[in-house]
């Protein structure tokens, strides 16, 4: 028998631990990544509920060393994406029939085992395999992975209580069903909760998946997959595989039972995807739901009135946390001529005390970028800006490979408000500041809405509630997420629901039950307890 809602465990934020220097649980967390460290892993995929290993290994290693192996992964083919569509579809039904509370216990186990005998090992494999301090892997692959799956059951419970009116002798009711067919979930390397989220969402209101993590973040995402095991997941509702991003995309889109995606990751990869849709609508046996978050060029913007410290740490935190690499990360800003001076000289002060190199080392607020790509990126925006009549180097600017992938947190401050920075999508440890004449304030808004194509995150700093209230209509469409007085970053289940419009995505929110909604295909049910036995409707007599 299915029990009430109200029993449902009502979520709360997961506490973050503060891992303060001499701690117990810095020690303990420190202890776990030195072990992991010293151990080489062989990671399978997982199809059907059981490992695959292919021979075909692909070595793991980690940013901040490129040269120390962590690892190897079997590399899948065109076959195991085969068996990984196979094995969603042989789940599908049992899986879907299973009673929602269910399905919610795994999940919540699944946080539970997070909150507590993983916790050190997940935040390990993520500053290990993609370079997070404490304090990043914390926010991000214990707490806002653990309220992903207990926000998501709260969510979930709510959605199917929410059903229609009847009248007297009817019934009416709503049935949430899983979508038809198997789903795809492509994940990103920046958070490990995302890799974590964006499947088992999926998987939560009955679907099944294929999950293709990324190359980069295979490390942390077999310890996902050992939670979600642990905690009871049954075979082939999540598949995970490691073959070739474009061939597997291309083969499942083709596929006629394919009906949904998930998708974190580039713009212009998310546009293919789309297009590839598109391109095969007329097979599919019912129209897929798209579901992206992509790119972002989130803003910052002073007005006269905000207090300099504020603005100058919302930036220092907002551009450098995780090296710039959140989606969410400030990457150009808008400062009034007013406070530049006292603005600068702040940053300069906060970005003299901050430590580069291995998270092994607590102290250390900045780590590797995630791999060569992204390095070399950096580095030619650096060099650009170095060279630049237009714009330059103000703070940083250095670039050491010779052992990790490290890029000193940089400041371009630009002359022109469309020079490359302030423009392009960087995904690095770079922010590029334009200074504008105090009088423009009106005129900069305008400019921060038209510059980029992007509409994810974006903050604006001010003591005047009139100009708030001024940029918060004109920034309408400039960001999904919009802070006021707050760095453009760490948005909370639960409470700041993330996404944005425009090039940076479809706007679904993740962390909220708009979300959930898209994996569902609702079902309108209506009974009538005293059907009709004549024709005739009062009117005719």
């Amino acid at each position: 028998m299915s029990f009430a809602i109200s029993q449902v465990p009502t979520p709360k934020n997961e506490p973050v631990r503060s891992y303060a220097p001499g701690s117990a649980e810095i020690k303990s967390l420190i202890a776990t990544y030195q072990k992991m460290w010293s151990e080489e892993v062989e990671i399978p995929m997982v199809i059907d509920g059981k490992e695959v290993k292919t021979g075909e290994k692909v070595s793991l290693h980690s940013p901040q060393d490129h040269q120390h192996t962590l690892g190897y992964y079997h590399k899948g083919n065109k076959q195991h994406v085969d068996d990984a569509i196979n094995s969603c579809l042989k789940a599908r039904a049992e899986w879907a029939n299973l009673p929602w509370e269910q399905r919610a216990s795994i999940f919540l186990k699944a946080a539970d085992l997070l909150a507590g005998p993983y916790r050190d090992k997940i935040n390990a494999a993520t500053m290990i395999g993609q370079s997070k301090n404490a304090m990043q892997a914390e926010i991000d692959s214990a707490c806002e992975a653990i309220d992903f799956l207990r926000f998501n059951v709260q969510f979930m419970t709510e959605l199917y209580s929410e059903q229609p009116v009847s009248d007297a002798g009817i019934w009416n009711r709503a049935e949430y069903r899983p979508l038809e067919g198997f789903t795809y979930a492509i994940t990103p390397f920046n958070f490990t909760a995302i890799s974590l989220n964006l499947p088992t969402s999926m998987a939560m209101m009955g679907n099944v998946v294929v999950w293709k993590p990324s190359a980069t973040q295979i490390y942390s995402a077999k310890v996902i997959m050992d939670v979600l095991i642990e905690a009871g997941l049954p075979a082939g509702v999540i598949n995970m595989v490691f073959s070739g991003g474009a061939e597997t995309s291309k083969q499942i889109l083709e596929h006629p039972d394919f009906s949904g995606i998930h998708f974190t990751g580039s713009t212009e990869v998310f546009q293919s995807l789309w297009r590839q849709i598109g391109e095969n609508i007329h097979k599919y046996k019912t129209y897929p739901r798209i579901v992206g978050e992509t790119g972002g060029k989130d803003f910052v913007v002073a007005h006269p009135s905000a207090v300099p410290s504020q603005v100058a740490t919302a930036l220092v935190r907002g551009a450098f946390e995780y090296q710039g690499q959140k989606c969410s990360a400030a990457s150009r800003a808008y400062v009034p001529k007013s406070l530049w001076g006292e603005v600068k000289s702040i940053m300069g002060e906060q970005l003299a005390e901050i430590k580069m190199g291995s998270p092994e080392d607590p102290s250390n607020f900045v780590n590797a970028v995630i791999d060569k790509a992204s390095f070399e990126k950096c580095k030619g925006y650096i060099e650009r800006a170095q060279n630049a009549n237009d714009a330059e180097v103000i703070f940083g600017g250095t670039c050491d490979d010779s052992k990790g992938w490290f890029v000193q947190p940089t400041v371009i401050q630009a002359k022109n408000p469309h020079y490359e920075s302030m423009e392009e999508e960087i995904f690095g440890p770079i922010l590029t500041i334009y200074v504008y004449e105090d009088q423009d304030w009106k005129a900069t808004l305008q400019l921060v809405d038209e510059t980029s194509p992007y509409a994810l995150t974006g903050a604006v700093f001010a003591q005047d509630r009139y100009a708030i209230n001024e940029a918060t209509k004109a920034l309408e469409n400039a960001a999904g997420n919009f802070y006021i007085n707050d760095k453009p970053t760490g948005a909370v289940v639960g409470q700041q629901p993330f996404g944005g419009a425009r090039a940076s995505g479809t706007n679904d929110k993740a962390g909220s039950k708009m979300n959930l909604l898209r994996w569902v295909s609702a079902r309108s049910i209506k009974e009538n307890f005293l059907s009709p036995t004549d024709y005739k409707y009062p009117f005719l007599g």
